[in-house]
């Protein structure tokens, strides 16, 4: 980091998300957009693939580590699919001492064990989170206070067709945190196991995958005679920067890994 300004690389960057990253690290003060690194539209420059008409100097790259050793970045930011991907690309920003910043979705309890013995090891910072939406981590936090007092609770969440996991990652982060609270799904009477979704952390999710959907997610608790709902709706992949831009910005403060971005606000 030079004159306090983050090096950024974006991973993944033709996709939807890397490229709305790459419209973001432009334009913010304080971090520097340095590399990008995508297996499709190699070599294509960024100020086109984004959009913009000034020479921003930097083209898509096919290889993550000649992007490293050519930009030096002080961060990684990752949207890549599937998980096993941005999991092998964590592994060699780490070795070379670059601080990944991951929303990939779908890491597994060892995955996340394994990484954040990486970043001991190597005293890097990193931040994998499932969502990066504030109004995301705000409505994870609320239905983790009201699992103390609402404990029967049911998550749905929808998504756009093109996602391959299910359930997804916020919908697991969510389950997680209100069963730390003590809530939990309430017996099946006699409904299909099949029709019903699946747990997490005795938890019960439903997955809805639909073109016209981006990310939404309702927290459902019921008691007698009440119900209450915490449903939070991202309208445009917008409302997931500020999030990547707050990760950029922390990240470089830490020497481990960090999992879940509530645990920065």
């Amino acid at each position: 980091m030079a004159n306090g300004t983050i090096r950024v690389l974006v991973c993944g960057a033709a996709g939807r998300m890397g490229q709305e990253t790459l419209r973001t690290v432009v334009d913010t003060e304080g971090l520097e957009l340095v590399g990008a690194v995508d297996v499709v539209r190699v070599g294509e420059s960024v100020g086109q693939l984004i959009g913009r008409h000034q020479a921003l100097g930097v083209k898509i790259d096919s290889v993550l580590g000649n992007a490293l050793a050519a930009t030096r970045p002080d961060v990684m930011v990752d949207f890549c699919q599937p998980v096993e991907a941005a999991a092998a690309n964590f592994r060699q920003a780490v070795a070379a001492g670059v601080r990944p910043v991951v929303g990939t979705s779908g890491w597994t309890p060892e995955l996340v064990a394994e990484v954040a013995q990486l970043c001991a090891e190597h005293k890097v910072g990193a931040i994998i989170a499932p969502n990066f939406a504030i109004g995301a981590v705000l409505m994870m936090k609320c239905a983790a206070l009201v699992a103390k007092y609402m404990p029967a609770v049911e998550i749905i969440e929808m998504h756009h067709d093109r996602k391959l996991d299910a359930p997804s990652g916020t919908a697991m982060r969510t389950a997680e945190l209100i069963a730390e609270a003590g809530a939990r799904s309430v017996a099946e009477q006699g409904a299909g196991e099949g029709f019903r979704g699946g747990t997490c952390q005795g938890v019960r999710i439903h997955s809805v995958r639909l073109p016209g959907l981006l990310a939404h997610q309702a927290v459902v608790f019921g008691e007698l005679g009440q119900t209450l709902t915490i449903r939070h709706d991202s309208i445009s992949r917008e409302c997931f920067m500020p999030g990547v831009v707050l990760a950029c910005r922390k990240v470089m403060e830490l020497d481990e890994l960090v999992f879940g971005l509530e645990n920065l606000l």
